[in-house]
This record gives C-alpha cells, structure tokens and sequence, in this order.
C-alpha cells in the first residue's frame, strides 16, 4: 500500500474496509449535504499573510483548555459508536489521545462505557452528553462519568430530533447486533430497534428530549461541579446566552453538517461567535478540519483550539490505534509547519492578521478608476 501523507487518505481506505451501512453512517451529512461540503470548501477561502525573517528554529504548540495542559490545540470529537469502525474501538481512541498528550471527547453513544475509556489509562478526556428524556439517567451518566475521570462535560444542544441522513434512511441504518451503547446497557436504553427508517432516527424520537432549553443547562450545573462547554452554537445571540448561563466554553459546530443542511460552515461562524463571548469564555470550533492550515485558520480567528472527528473514525477503521495516533500526528506536523512558515512560534502569535477572508476590507486603498 502506499504511504499516507494526509489525514483525507484514510477516508478512501475506510470506505473499503467498512460495510456499507456503516461507511454511510459515518460519512453522511443532512439531507441535500450542501454544509457537508461547505464546511470543508470556506476554508479555501482563507488566505494567508506569512510573515517572513522571523526566528522560527522552535515552535510551541502548547496550550491549555479549561486549565488543563495539552500539547497542541487539536483535539478529538465525540463520535458515536467506533467498535462499528474498529473492534478496538474507543480504546483505541483514548489510547491515541493520550499517547499525542491531548484531549479525547467520548461519546454518549459510544460502544464503551465511560468505565471503560477510564481503564486504558491517563488522559485528559471530555464527556459528550445527550439529554434523555428520563433525567435520572442523565444525572446518573454525569456522575459515572465524574466517578470515572472525565474532566468536562460536552452538552450537544443542536439534536432535539435527529438530522434527515438520507443514507441511514435507504441503508435501515441500525446498530449491529453484536454491539451496544455501552453507558446504556444497564438501563436498558443500549439496544436499538430496526425501524423502517433510520434505527437511530427513532431511537432519538423515542429517548431524547425535545423539550431542552437553557434552564437545563442551568439544572446540569446543579448537579456536577464538572465545567460545562456547550456544543453547537452558530450565532452571537446564543453566545451570549450560554455565557450568561453558565458555560465554561462553547463549541462551534454544525453537528458535521448532520443536523441542519444549509447552516454555515463553522469556520464561517466562528468570528460572529468570537465577538459575541468577548472573550469571557473559550471558543472551540469543529467541522470540516483536514489540515494543519485549517487548524491555522481557526486559531487565527480567534479559536483556542479545534476538535476532529470523521478523520479519527477513518483512521480508526484503516489502522485501528496506529492510524489515530498517525492522524494526529500529520496534523501535529502540518500545523508545525503552517506556524513556522506563517512566522508565528508561539499560539498567541498566531493573529487575525496572519489571514485574510472575502469580508475584510481591501488593506490598501485601491486607486480610483480614471474616467
């Protein structure tokens, strides 16, 4: 096989490796997928202002989120179900984060429980929460998550139902057999139906709650000490009020356009969001990043760090552990390399003014046209 040399190779792998059913699953987005593409399409539409003759023989990519250390501001997604992927699973994940010294987000749905993401070892890892109906079992699942190390809790508030993904509807996408959602088993909430559309569409409209709204996160805050950073805001309108709830940060992030269709892209999002929390909170983006540029982009308008997530799910299933911790590391290097060829040695040199977008105004002013 030949060598990879970038994290969008392992997309192509996955796909042959994975059935059918699953390949889709993981690579779909909402219905027409327009904000599929767009989230990796804006970013071409970043340039960048290099600066030159600056000393960049050392490069710091150290940074910290919500007061934990990490080596660099790439993180990982909460993904749903990896044992679908790989047998290894979510071990493999927690392994990998923890190997490239950074953040892993678990999902609610993944196919290992929080008990057993803990048992791989040291790490810094994020706990994704879905809001159940049933609001014992939510409070129960925060404090096994609590009681198992995690380190923040990730409330996704962009799902009251589940996003239109035409592929899980025509493949009757359900949970193989063998496999549960294993932060449910116990509660009998880890099995999903056939249905005659999507299993998990039905799933969601059976379990999660429609009703959510900023009281609760107010309520999640009444029982966990644990920070709270909310994931899928888009606008400055809900900036604010997450702010004024209570939030510890906030992600950017479209749901990798499997939610809405025609939202914008993330990285498009992301400085309306920025202005909007005024720096009270931290701003952290997802979607659509590929490539140590993009992560780049992100931190230059005004970011503090980004999440992946389909990349380490086609590692994952291309090369189980080796392939996430290979992922991470291209867009460790690639990232490295965009700093030191921007001029920047530190994240906190990476400004604003080291890109340029379609809606800056034209630095210089353009001559007038003669008559």
């Amino acid at each position: 096989m030949e060598e990879i040399t970038n994290v969008m190779e392992y997309e192509a792998i996955a796909k042959k490796k994975l059935p059918k059913m699953v390949f889709d699953y993981y690579a779909s987005g909402a219905e027409d997928q327009w904000s599929l593409q767009e989230n990796r399409n804006a970013f071409s539409r970043i340039l960048f202002r290099p600066r030159i003759l600056i000393d960049v023989s050392k490069i710091d990519m150290n940074t910290t989120v919500l007061g934990f250390k990490i080596s660099m501001p790439i993180m990982i997604a909460p993904t749903a179900m990896q044992k679908m992927a790989h047998p290894e699973g979510e071990y493999a994940t927690a392994r990998a984060a923890s190997a490239a010294g950074t953040i892993m987000t678990l999902s609610s749905w993944a196919t290992s429980s929080v008990e057993e993401v803990a048992s791989t070892g040291p790490g810094i890892r994020f706990f994704q929460l879905y809001v159940y109906k049933d609001r014992n079992v939510v409070a129960q699942l925060v404090r096994r998550a609590e009681r198992a190390g995690f380190k923040a809790i990730a409330l996704t508030v962009d799902t009251p139902r589940l996003g239109r993904r035409e592929a899980d509807i025509k493949n009757r996408f359900t949970l193989p057999p063998f496999l549960t959602l294993k932060n449910f088993e116990g509660l009998d909430l880890g099995k999903m139906d056939m249905a005659n559309d999507s299993g998990l569409a039905s799933y969601v409209a059976g379990q999660i709650d429609r009703s959510l709204s900023w009281k609760d996160v107010q309520w999640l805050q009444t029982i966990t000490k644990l920070p709270i950073l909310v994931k899928g805001v888009l606008t400055a309108e809900d900036t604010r009020l997450a702010v004024q709830a209570g939030a510890a940060g906030i992600i950017v992030s479209n749901h990798g356009a499997r939610q809405l269709d025609y939202v914008p892209s993330t990285i498009m999002a992301l400085e309306e969001v920025v202005k909007a929390s005024q720096g009270r909170v931290p701003v952290f983006l997802d979607g659509g990043v590929r490539r140590g540029t993009d992560v780049f982009k992100a931190l230059a308008l005004g970011a503090s760090g980004i999440f992946i997530g389909r990349p380490v799910v086609y590692s994952l299933a291309a090369e189980g552990e080796a392939g996430i911790r290979k992922a991470l590391q291209m867009l460790r290097d690639e990232f490295e390399l965009t700093m030191a060829l921007s001029g920047c040695r530190s994240l906190k040199e990476i400004t604003r003014n080291h890109i340029v977008t379609e809606w800056d105004a034209p630095t210089l002013p353009r001559p007038a046209p003669r008559l």
